[in-house]
This record gives structure tokens, sequence and C-alpha cells, in this order.
């Protein structure tokens, strides 16, 4: 593998937020607020962000507003963390485009998802994957993500891949399955990078040799979800431990409706944007709001603290 993929490769570790994309009351992106978010995630302790994966409402906005968006969150990193939004589509020349362009913005790597709605076989997952690959010179993150595809990618397939395409240098599996993603690294190798997008796996998998996170409850509370991720990188396993436990009720919470839906709930309760997302998705019901706020007075990340009526 080049030096350029081994030096990025060092550099994605941690907890990489995948930064929700704000919207105003007109249902227009805001970037301001988009540019506001990623200063409050890097004064956090966030080691890298991602936008435009599921997080970020990819399907709900045009090609050129995705790529608005990765420009945007480019220049506003401006290099003090590592880069690598999210470039899939379930349209496979869509995937080429918007991976090409997030080489062309200076991203440090691109997450690509498998496709949603088709359910490609493995012989065209490969196929996909590796045309993408092949397209561009940055390293590729794979994006697994079965509740929402309705397709998984299996290990052997993934096995291939990183083994044709040497940018193809990690997988974000949002899989409950934790044989699968043991196999991932028996498969894959050591090295291969494994990141957690199942927030209640993200220290399980640290424990197995993963990399990191790319966790939406770090849109919410960027500093513990960091610091679980620095304890445990600095041997201190209690503290891990401690905090995986600690931030389980809010990864519950968080997920008691489709993701982004509560998560945008709760950053407008913070102050953080206009809780807005674009129909077919919409906030959760009352009840479920009235829950999301509770445990952020509970966790501190409200200075408002009235009691839910």
């Amino acid at each position: 593998m080049s030096n350029q993929y081994e030096e990025i490769k060092q550099k994605l570790r941690g907890s990489i937020t995948p930064v929700i994309t704000p919207f105003d009351s007109d249902h227009e992106i805001d970037f301001v607020k988009q540019s506001e978010l990623i200063e409050f995630q890097l004064a956090n302790g966030t080691h890298g962000i991602s936008v435009t994966g599921t997080s970020g409402e990819p399907s709900s906005m045009t090609t050129e507003e995705r790529v608005q968006v990765m420009e945007n969150a480019a220049r506003t990193i401006d290099g003090r963390v590592p880069f690598a939004p999210g470039t899939g589509s379930t349209n496979h020349d869509e995937t080429i485009y918007l991976t090409q362009k997030a080489q062309e913005i200076g991203a440090d790597a691109a997450m690509v998802i498998v496709p949603y709605y088709n359910k490609p076989n493995q012989k065209a997952l490969y196929k996909h994957f590796k045309t993408v690959a092949d397209s561009v010179d940055i390293p590729i993150i794979v994006y697994n993500i079965p509740g929402r595809t309705a397709k998984n990618l299996e290990v052997e397939t993934l096995a291939q891949l990183a083994k044709d395409c040497p940018n193809i240098i990690g997988v974000k599996e949002s899989n409950k399955d934790f044989e699968h993603v043991n196999r991932v690294l028996l498969n894959c190798g050591k090295d291969f990078l494994l990141f957690s997008g199942i927030e209640l796996l993200c220290y399980p998998m640290l424990a197995i040799g993963g990399a990191g996170s790319i966790s939406a409850t770090a849109n919410v509370e960027p500093k513990k979800v960091a610091e679980m991720h620095d304890a445990w990188f600095a041997g201190d396993v209690e503290r891990a431990q401690n905090l995986h436990f600690e931030l389980m009720r809010l990864n519950d919470v968080l997920f008691m409706d489709t993701n982004p839906a509560p998560v945008k709930a709760a950053l407008g309760m913070m102050d953080k944007i206009e809780p807005v997302l674009r129909l077919p998705m919409d906030l959760p019901t009352d009840d479920v709001q009235k829950v999301i706020r509770q445990t952020l007075i509970d966790y501190n990340l409200l200075t408002n603290t009235k009691p839910v009526s």
C-alpha cells in the first residue's frame, strides 16, 4: 500500500462525527449553522468529520446540494482534522461523480454506502465498489448498513475488495451482527480500519481492534464520545467502559425514531439549529420529544433545566 494511504490510515482514528445537515425554516441548507456545528465538534475534541452520510439526509438533497455541503465543510475544517464525506448513492454514476468531487475539494477519504433500494447481489456490489475506487486516488471507507439498504455486504466480498483495491482502507459497519464485524478484521486484516456505526457497539469494536466510530450521538454529546476513544487509546480501559455505559441511555433515546430525527430535535432544543427535516422525514412525536428533552436535562446538555411538563 502506498505511503499516502498509510498516512491517512494513521490519522483516521477515534470519533468521526457524521454531522447533520441543518436546514432553515424554509427548508434551505443553512451553511452558517453547518460551519457552527463543525466548530462545536472541533471544540469538543472530535477526531474527524463526515457529512452527507445517513445522518446528513443525503437522499433529501440534490446532487449539487451535496457538493455544496461537502465544499462548505472542507472550507470550515481547513485541514484541522480528517474529513471523510459520504459520497454514496443508489445511482452508480452519481456515486462516482460525488466521490470524484470529494477528491477535488481535498477530502481525506470518501465514505461510500452500499446502494440502497436496489438490493444488488454480491457480484454487483463488488463491481460497483471497485469501479468507484478505481475512479479516484483518495481512500475509500465502505459503509455497510443493512438496516437501511436491505442488503448486507458480505465479509468475503469486502475482503476481496480490500485485496484488489489499495485505496479501500476500511469500513463503517452499522451492523448489529457482532460475529460479522469480528470476521471483517479476521479476513481483511487487523490493519483494515473498522468503524462502528452502531452506538452500543462503539466500545466493543474498539476492544477487537476497531479504529473508532462514526456515531450519530456525537452530534449531541461530542465531548464524551471523543473522550471514550481517548481513554481507550490511552489504555484507560475502566474509563472507556464507564463512558460507554454512561452514554448508553442517550444512545437509546436518540434512536427512538429514525435517525436523524431525534438528533435534530435534540440539537434544536440545545439551540444549535432550527429543528427542521425535509419530507418524507419529520420530527419525532411530542411524546418522544419530551423524553429527549428530559434526557438532555439529565445529561446537563440544556441550559434550560425546567422540568418537562
